[in-house]
């Protein structure tokens, strides 16, 4: 792996849940990081951790939706030969009815899931097609296969996530880039939890964080796009089924998994 993707990789979103056991992994294949998230508690915790693996490690504090944060990043990784990169950052934060939603929120899901997700793979990947090798994972949602109550432009953004990644795999992997667009379903997260999910449903398949890190460095090169968690079938059922049916039975299932309105 240090061979095609070291010697140091950028993980957005790289504290805690996916992002935290993606470092971890990498740590454990002899990968310098950078590990880039907004909470410093913890950033510094993840950090602490994988610099006592061996690796060496940049911990930014950075918010990926403030002003130009390629800046701040390019700052602290304009040294370094980057061979990957890992975009862990993304998760529903705002749940809510478009039409009475707040639009700056709604602005912030776009801001992060498409503005800074393009802004960090246009920078580290012109590096790697330049060097000739490398990889970028972007990681996706089971969300994005349609448009669902509550988190439509969440849904949206993720759908545009993966339609990127397939183009973009398109034109890399003649220059030696892998990409990967990792779709997850229901994932035991601290951002999950926090945003008050109920994954405790009987039958409800819910994937752990190492597994999914797991499964997204074992697939790197099975792009364009790997459904992770055992979510293949569900992910083509969202795809193929008729929408009126398919619309219907999703809406119920994302009833159950929201926290109740208080």
């Amino acid at each position: 792996m240090i061979d095609q993707y070291g010697p140091w990789a950028v993980i957005a979103g790289g504290s805690e849940g996916v992002g935290s056991a993606f470092a971890h992994r990498l740590a454990d294949a002899g990968l310098n990081l950078v590990l880039i998230a907004r909470k410093p508690g913890p950033l510094a915790e993840t950090a602490d951790a994988v610099r006592a693996k061996g690796a060496e490690v940049r911990a930014l504090e950075l918010d990926l939706v403030a002003q130009d944060p390629l800046k701040a990043v390019r700052e602290v990784t304009d040294d370094l030969d980057v061979g990957l990169l890992v975009f862990n950052a993304g998760a529903n934060s705002y749940g809510h009815e478009f039409v009475s939603g707040d639009l700056d929120r709604f602005q912030s899901a776009i801001d992060l899931n498409v503005t800074a997700q393009l802004a960090l793979t246009h920078h580290f990947g012109a590096r790697m097609k330049t060097r000739g090798r490398g990889g970028i994972l972007l990681v996706g949602s089971l969300a994005g296969y349609m448009g669902q109550p509550q988190i439509s432009i969440y849904s949206a953004v993720k759908a545009f996530g993966r339609v990127f990644a397939e183009g973009l795999w398109l034109e890399m992997r003649e220059h030696g880039v892998d990409v990967l667009e990792l779709v997850l379903g229901v994932t035991r997260t601290p951002a999950m939890e926090r945003a008050g999910l109920n994954m405790d449903i009987p039958g409800l398949n819910v994937a752990e964080p190492d597994d999914i890190a797991r499964e997204g460095l074992e697939h790197l090169k099975d792009g364009p796009v790997w459904v992770a968690g055992g979510n293949y079938d569900m992910a083509q059922k969202r795809a193929g089924f008729p929408r009126d049916r398919l619309v219907a039975g999703t809406h119920k299932a994302m009833q159950r998994l929201l926290p109740k309105p208080s």
